[in-house]
């Protein structure tokens, strides 16, 4: 059985009626015959929905205990022992509760589809993974739950479940998505009309580029070349020129008027490299495009009409926008000219504007080339050959005498020879060489000036010419390849320099080594200096040779700016290699400047981070540290005074507050000692084998005995921790679950074994916290809410998270289902394979 279809019902906001739609398909499929059931529909509590299920088979859901609450998850193995040809699951963006097979509900539907069952899904605009940051912008709520776009971008099929925001609020109002007392705080927040437009739009274009991928797709496999307009794209052609510019701007006029316009701009090179374009302004041309939303294409053709309105119906545009031509009246004679050709082969589903500018009429400058110097090596190789080439083989030829023909031919040889190793001088001379050597030695009359037969004086000139063509061709492929390597190797290092620009990677003695290296220099230095007047000084050198002090002494000087300069010793480059020399200079410069304003960040964050801890601390000290030290001390005055006989059971009392109050500050001076040595790094973890069931339990001595239900069960595998610091921060972590629980409400303390990690998980049903305070609770000195003066100075969770961190764990904060804050302490388990997940049974690892 093949893979099954993935159909899902794509909607921009909660309430439109993703479920609903899901649910009518199903039974539309269901009155043709097909097997459908329900894996899992959420339907929230609202009528209309739940109205649809009656008639529909339900898998039976798996429930398992979370945070002491019930919760129903798909039954994938039961859905897969059914094997129906349809399944409807709800909500592809689910997270599962700890313990399923999958972390993700997309995951089990991916199991789904590979058993051959087709699936209908829902999931909203919100939960897409590459809009996440979007949504949060719009509406401030991030979406902790998120599919990757791919897995949706795969599905067969995407419908949009769609609605106005008007009709949207309008069923928000009558109760029909939530509670009526959360009504009024949803339509005022996350239902606001802007909101949902901006959502819908989101959603809309979403789907409309999914469909333009798809037709785009369409018409490649069916290889349809006539244009479909369904929306504007404007290709503009460029040619390098100055009024390229004056184009691009048209263009994007054009593509603006019509909605869901698209810019291409594209430049047309030929093959053999040979053209006048500016590098330049090609590059200033790109970034324009860019900056106006469109996208810039180089594309190789020697054909440039043709190869324009290929792209053109490559890219199903409706219009192109080309300058007119910059030819001379008298240059038209070589034929009408690109915008012209391109007008009338564009046929009818074209149109062509033709926008006038500055440069029209002016005339085309040909391209100014200088050949690249082939080396002194080849030049003298080429000489020989093409001087004494040419008399060796005559000798050679009068011992054996082959005939003219031939002669003729191995002659014309020795020309190329001499073209490919010397270039074009040395062939001339070795063509003239060997045509005074065929006429006085091999055409008769022989050793004489003169030829008798016209035919053969024909051939003589014909091997001059012949000879003279080849050795000209020869040598400009020669110059030409050359020059494509060293424009390659030019074209590399600056291709470096813009990644290393981006990225911001490469440090200054880094890119001074790449410079000493690239052009074969002894040293390189960056010099600096304060003013006109000032000495210079090094910024950062590389390399053994001579040190310099001034740019005036090294053998190459690039000076950036008029205070800084890159020195060069070794040799003196050839002129063309400062343009590259200049680029590294620049660079050179922008990494100084970088590094010292990092530092120069990082000395004003490590004294603003001192100078709030410091008030942190201060503040502390003040409040939290007053409140034990003045209830010891009254106790302590109480007890010692004469004027009252205190009672054994008033003693009692005092004594157990100073010992209270001891406690408060032993924990919290422990806490501040913990946060110095977080803060200083010289936490440095003991990591062995560690039982979890032997250390949580000893994390509960600071609670009440019957505020805490402890679920570690003793077949989990160790986990590797420093047993003090784990114990420590499962102590910080638990206190501050049972400080904020309500009366009566007892904190859960579960661990889990999940592939290679340990869980535990920290229960409680307190009044939870907000998504945007969730990490904020973990940095030092924050209490969240109206918490009470006593409730400490805020560093446990700080010293917790920091403590877990060390250890190669994390801790996080999620909501408990049904009210309150689940703290979840991550730990890799001791023996994990990272390959392939598996962990040592804990008897195992025991007895080793």
């Amino acid at each position: 059985m093949g893979r099954g279809k993935l159909r899902i019902h794509l909607g921009a906001a909660p309430g439109v009626g993703k479920t609903y739609a899901m649910l009518a398909e199903a039974h539309r499929r269901l009155e043709r015959g097909t097997d459908c059931v329900v894996a899992f529909a959420e339907t929230h509590g609202r009528p209309r929905t739940e109205a649809l299920l009656p008639g529909l088979e339900k898998v039976p859901y798996r429930r398992l205990e979370q945070g002491g609450v019930t919760v129903a998850e798909m039954d994938l193995d039961a859905v897969l022992a059914r094997r129906p040809r349809v399944a409807l699951v709800d909500e592809l963006a689910h997270t599962n509760a700890p313990g399923s097979r999958n972390a993700k509900r997309w995951q089990d539907v991916e199991e789904l589809l590979a058993a051959g069952i087709d699936v209908l899904s829902t999931v909203g605009i919100q939960h897409l993974e590459s809009l996440g940051d979007i949504v949060e912008s719009i509406t401030g709520v991030r979406e902790p739950e998120t599919v990757p776009d791919e897995v949706v971008r795969r599905a067969d099929q995407v419908e949009l479940v769609d609605m106005t925001p008007e009709a949207l609020r309008r069923r928000m109002a009558h109760g029909n998505i939530h509670q009526p007392d959360q009504v009024d705080a949803a339509l005022s927040s996350y239902f606001r009309p802007g909101n949902l437009a901006a959502l819908r739009e989101l959603a809309l274009l979403w789907v409309a580029d999914r469909v333009d991928a798809h037709l785009q797709r369409y018409r490649s496999e069916h290889a349809v070349s006539a244009i479909w307009g369904s929306r504007e794209r404007i290709v503009v052609g460029l040619t390098g020129g100055p009024e390229g510019r004056t184009l691009i701007r048209r263009a994007a006029r054009l593509a603006e008027k019509g909605a869901g316009g698209q810019l291409l701009a594209v430049y047309i090179s030929r093959s053999d490299g040979l053209t006048s374009a500016s590098p330049g302004e090609l590059a200033a041309q790109r970034t324009l495009v860019e900056d106006l939303g469109g996208s810039f294409h180089h594309v190789v053709g020697d054909d440039i009409p043709a190869a324009l309105l290929d792209f053109a119906r490559g890219a199903n545009a409706t219009q192109i926008v080309l300058g007119s031509s910059r030819r001379r009246t008298w240059q038209y004679v070589f034929g009408p000219g690109v915008g012209a050709t391109v007008a009338r082969d564009c046929g009818p589903d074209l149109d062509v504007h033709i926008v006038t500018h500055e440069e029209a009429a002016k005339g085309r400058g040909l391209p100014v080339t200088r050949g690249a110097p082939l080396g002194r090596l080849r030049l003298a190789w080429g000489w020989a050959v093409g001087t004494a080439g040419p008399v060796l083989l005559a000798m050679l030829l009068n011992a054996f005498d082959p005939g003219l023909a031939i002669d003729m031919l191995m002659f014309l040889a020795v020309t190329v020879a001499a073209a490919l190793l010397g270039g074009l001088a040395p062939a001339l001379a070795s063509a003239a060489v060997g045509s005074l050597l065929l006429n006085f030695l091999f055409t008769p009359p022989l050793h004489t000036w003169t030829v008798a037969d016209p035919r053969n004086i024909v051939a003589i000139v014909v091997f001059v010419a012949v000879g003279a063509s080849v050795a000209s061709v020869v040598d400009l492929a020669a110059r030409r390849t050359q020059q494509a390597a060293r424009l390659r190797a030019e074209s590399e290092i600056l291709s470096f320099l813009a990644g290393n620009v981006l990225r911001g990677e490469t440090g200054l003695e880094d890119l001074l080594e790449r410079v000493r290296e690239t052009f074969g220099m002894e040293s390189a230095a960056l010099l600096e200096r304060a003013g006109d007047v000032e000495p210079w000084t090094c910024a950062g050198r590389v390399g053994r040779g001579r040190p310099v002090e001034r740019p005036e002494d090294a053998d190459v000087e690039v000076p950036v700016g008029d205070h800084m300069a890159l020195a060069l010793t070794g040799r003196v480059p050839p002129a063309e290699d400062r343009r590259v020399l200049a680029a590294f200079a620049a660079q050179a410069a922008v990494v100084l400047d970088r590094r010292r304003l990092r530092e120069q960040a990082d000395r004003a964050l490590a004294l603003a981070e001192g100078n709030r801890i410091r008030t942190a601390l201060l503040a502390a000290v003040s409040h939290d540290l007053r409140t034990p030290l003045a209830g010891i001390k009254a106790a302590v005055s109480s007890l010692r005074s004469e004027d009252v006989e205190w009672s054994d059971e008033d003693r009692a009392e005092l004594l157990e507050g100073i010992e209270d109050g001891a406690d408060r500050l032993d924990h919290l001076v422990g806490n501040l000692l913990d946060m110095s040595r977080l803060h200083t790094g010289t936490v440095t973890p003991l990591m062995r084998g560690t039982d979890l069931d032997e250390v949580v339990p000893r994390a509960l001595g600071g609670v009440p005995e019957d505020s805490v239900v402890l679920d570690v069960p003793e077949t989990l595998p160790m986990v590797d921790a420093d047993p003090g610091l784990l114990e420590r921060a499962m102590a910080n972590v638990v206190e501050n679950a049972v400080k904020y629980s309500p009366p009566g409400e007892k904190v859960l303390v579960a661990a889990s074994a999940l592939a290679d990690r340990v869980e535990v998980r920290v229960v409680d049903r307190g009044p939870g916290v907000p998504d945007e305070a969730k990490e904020r609770i973990f940095a030092p000195f924050q209490r969240h809410g109206d918490a009470p003066r006593g409730a400490g100075v805020g560093l446990g969770l700080a010293v917790a998270r920091g403590f877990t961190e060390a250890m190669g764990g994390t801790l996080n904060a999620d909501d408990t289902p049904g009210g309150g804050l689940t703290m979840t302490l991550t730990l890799h388990a001791t023996g994990a394979s990272p390959e392939d997940g598996r962990v040592t049974a804990p008897n195992e690892r025991r007895a080793s």
